[in-house]
């Protein structure tokens, strides 16, 4: 057994590896413990917690003192944040048509700068550090549903010139993006909300379509890339993405050396949870080659996952040396990125968005 560090400073580590929701628009208990205790990584919010632009900044505000008080670490605040259907910050926030609108329009560049310049802007007013987005996935004829308004288009060579303008529009103004879904999500007929999609396309065509758009954001500096809860039997017939070393290492990190964060989707989608539990689904993701967990609803199954690593980690099936490797690659992203902590000031987000009180 490895007995090198203490429980509490075991934890300390393995929660930096977490990004967790929370259920409501204020601080509860279950979150301050996980910030408190466990040293989570960081909190992405959704609708739910999320009513105006002045209480996000407070919320933010309160999450990032409570982290830097107790660790001395500032945590990734997320939010997906796409434009068209999936978007968390609504109006008074800048609405946009979403990416299938972007690819559509007469001037798709200047319209994706101008999202990512404006969405960066509004999203560092009130506190929050990373944007779940761009989605890289190249339309393949009609998308499955979860999918519709999401892709910037069928042109793998278009895909990639808007998403990095995405990304670079982002993170020059202090945003974190994260391309999504590896290695591509464009021809799935299922919804991995719900279930498992196995993509049978062969290596050549995931190397023409696919990968173009994902080669473009690693150019770019991209500092994060999320994985995707399919399963491609090309590379591996029995691992969906978010749990496949073939495709996490061999073909993401080796062949086409990405060095950012690898990001998973959520483990409490059905693709991965209805076929083992998500603490189980966290250290296979893990082992894959993931740094970031994201678990986005039950603080319960947070608590279990950090709690299976743990176990894993001292009884030396998995190895320190891999969590040193991602702590790494974390603390590289927030020294880029998060430091020093953006002050959030209430004044200026009440003068951008007109507010009264």
């Amino acid at each position: 057994m490895n007995t090198t560090l203490d429980l509490s400073e075991l934890n300390s580590r393995i929660g930096q590896l977490v990004m967790a929701g929370m259920p409501g628009p204020h601080m509860d208990d279950g979150t301050v413990a996980l910030i408190r205790d466990y040293n989570i990584g960081g909190i992405i919010l959704f609708s739910r917690n999320i009513q105006d632009p002045l209480q996000l900044a407070n919320l933010c505000g309160q999450l990032q003192d409570m982290a830097v008080k107790n660790h001395g670490r500032p945590l990734l605040l997320a939010v997906d944040q796409e434009g068209g259907r999936v978007a968390r910050l609504r109006e008074p926030f800048t609405v946009f048509e979403g990416n299938s609108a972007i690819g559509r329009s007469d001037r798709p560049v200047e319209k994706a700068l101008e999202f990512g310049e404006i969405t960066a802007r509004e999203m560092k007013l009130v506190g929050l550090n990373m944007n779940l987005a761009p989605v890289l996935d190249v339309q393949r004829g009609e998308v499955e549903k979860h999918l519709a308004g999401r892709s910037f288009g069928e042109e793998p060579d278009q895909v990639a010139l808007l998403g990095r303008t995405v990304i670079a529009a982002l993170q020059e103004n202090g945003i974190m993006a994260v391309a999504k879904h590896f290695p591509g999500l464009g021809r799935t007929s299922v919804d991995p909300h719900f279930q498992l999609p196995r993509i049978d396309i062969d290596f050549d065509e995931m190397d023409a379509i696919n990968l173009p758009p994902f080669r473009a954001a690693i150019d770019e500096g991209v500092s994060a890339i999320m994985t995707s809860h399919a399963i491609y039997p090309a590379i591996d017939p029995e691992n969906p993405a978010t749990l496949s070393p073939g495709i996490l290492r061999n073909l993401l990190r080796q062949k086409m050396d990405f060095e950012g964060l690898l990001m998973t989707d959520d483990l409490e989608m059905g693709a991965i949870a209805k076929h083992q539990s998500v603490a189980e689904g966290a250290c296979q993701a893990f082992q894959a080659g993931a740094d970031i967990l994201l678990i986005c609803k039950d603080q319960e199954k947070v608590l279990e996952s950090i709690n299976l690593l743990r176990r894993k980690l001292l009884q030396d099936e998995i190895k320190m040396e891999r969590l040193d490797q991602s702590l790494g690659r974390i603390e590289k992203a927030k020294s880029r990125f998060l430091r020093p902590v953006h002050e959030i000031a209430a004044a200026k987000v009440r003068e951008y968005f007109h507010l009264t009180v």
